[in-house]
């Protein structure tokens, strides 16, 4: 499916005949504008930003590359192709042919999970507004302002489908899309994560790590909906949302790099020592770890959930990978919970947000086993690990629970007392601060980070990704 780039809003919709829609959205057009335009990377709107742009949804056209100033770039609307005869593959409606309009009954519930998911698009934009003005290299400064495009694309998504499926309520959940800020006090975005500040890199590659890998499952989920035109949606955004997992996973491993690179120069693993030598000391790569991991963890929601229950009863939003699991009703099956008091069955579709985040916990060792690689083949014995899942929550069965990074309850008062040393404090974040000095020059790196192994699209890694004019 070609994406027709000649329109004011690139799509492949067929946008071009359905004239209402069209105008609807091109009137949400010039208010998404002067968001980027406020909220964005607004520094470099006069930059040469050499970006991945999808000319079509298939294996051969969804990423063609080139030089593009931002605000000249084509955000549009995109759907993965159709399945044929496509049927919805789980709840009380397994088997029946997928809806391609939203049934009545479950307006409600669909278009407050198409908010929330399209929420989290401009707020980490947002979050990530001046981070150009301290990039650890150009090929850094290209790899953020690809994630910065992608996400507004993404927030284009799912307003395509408010404005396409729930009328006037759904024109303006979009208008007050662009009038929520990540952190602002009076009208904050809906998930907390999405208001914590990204100050500095590491905190940029933890939340592209951590936090996008939420956005992959929560993807994966909906790609299954029994809505056709959501699953074909979030279809399509997972082909981009690799790249931000992608992003965080170099990018800390080059963090880890760099790190043991100045420990083997000084033959220490002091972290005093490894800060003069202007590097990251590990035990504050761990900390910040602890702190985006934890934060990611609560956007599952409940442990226990009758709304997770209904949706995926109803057909709204299923399981990752559905078509793995045998049982597709689940009307019978149960889940065993740990819980502060102990172990608890529950009923399976009011556990399906712990199935995603377990999902989520396994998908995330991944990367730090390949982390923990690379500091066992430098020859020192320092392991970064996942906290537990019962750490630092502020949702569901273990909110408020004092526990220790290894999920063991201890008193309130060693909880409070400790917990500077388990996630960033606030000298933590001044000294990476101090670290964030902006580099510019094709090919060099901050002294914090070492290089990639490669660069982008067959590339060298000394190329001029940004042109700063």
């Amino acid at each position: 499916m070609t994406i027709n780039y000649s329109e004011r809003i690139p799509n492949n919709v067929d946008l071009a005949n359905d004239r209402t829609l069209q105008r609807a959205l091109e009137h949400w057009q010039p208010r998404f504008l002067d968001w980027w335009r406020e909220m964005g990377p607004n520094a470099f709107s006069s930059a040469d930003v050499y970006l991945r742009t999808a000319t079509g949804v298939d294996a051969q056209g969804w990423a063609t590359y080139g030089s593009v100033k931002m605000p000249d770039y084509r955000w549009g609307i995109f759907l993965a192709e159709p399945a044929p005869e496509r049927t919805i593959g789980f709840g009380d409606n397994f088997g029946q042919p997928a809806w391609q309009q939203v049934p009545g009954e479950l307006r409600s519930q669909f278009r407050r999970i198409i908010v929330t998911q399209g929420d989290t698009e401009p707020a980490s934009v947002e979050q990530q507004h001046l981070l150009g003005l301290t990039c650890p290299s150009l090929y850094d400064l290209r790899n953020l302002f690809q994630v910065n495009v992608e996400e507004g694309r993404h927030l284009w998504a799912m307003v395509y489908l408010l404005h396409a499926y729930f009328g006037r309520d759904g024109r303006e959940e979009a208008e007050e899309m662009l009038a929520r800020h990540s952190g602002d006090a009076d009208k904050p975005r809906i998930l907390g994560t999405f208001n914590e500040p990204i100050n500095d890199w590491l905190s940029f590659f933890m939340f592209t790590y951590f936090t996008d890998r939420d956005g992959k499952f929560q993807l994966k989920s909906l790609a299954e909906s029994g809505l056709d035109p959501l699953a074909r949606t979030c279809r399509f955004m997972l082909t981009e949302e690799a790249h931000h997992m992608f992003v965080g996973e170099t990018g800390v491993g080059r963090v880890v790099k760099r790190t043991l690179e100045a420990m083997k120069e000084l033959g220490s693993d002091d972290p005093a020592a490894v800060r003069a030598q202007g590097a990251v000391d590990l035990p504050t790569i761990q900390r910040y770890m602890n702190f985006w991991f934890t934060s990611s963890l609560d956007l599952f929601g409940s442990e226990v959930s009758s709304n997770a229950a209904s949706s995926f009863a109803n057909g709204i939003k299923g399981r990752p990978d559905e078509a793995q699991y045998q049982d597709h009703i689940c009307s019978e099956a149960s889940y065993e919970l740990e819980t502060p008091q102990g172990k608890e069955a529950v009923s399976l579709r009011n556990a399906m947000n712990e199935v995603l985040r377990n999902a989520y916990i396994k998908d995330c060792e991944i990367g730090v086993k390949r982390w923990n690689m690379q500091i066992s083949r430098a020859g020192f014995d320092f392991q970064l690990r996942l906290p537990s899942p019962r750490f630092r929550r502020a949702i569901g069965a273990w909110a408020n629970a004092p526990t220790d990074p290894q999920g063991k309850a201890i008193s309130r008062e060693e909880f409070e007392r400790n917990m500077a040393g388990w996630i960033p404090s606030q000298d933590d974040r001044a000294f990476v601060m101090s670290l964030m000095q902006r580099v510019v020059e094709p090919g060099k790196m901050a002294g914090w980070i070492a290089p990639p192994d490669r660069g982008i699209n067959n590339l060298p890694v000394d190329y001029e990704y940004v042109k700063l004019n």
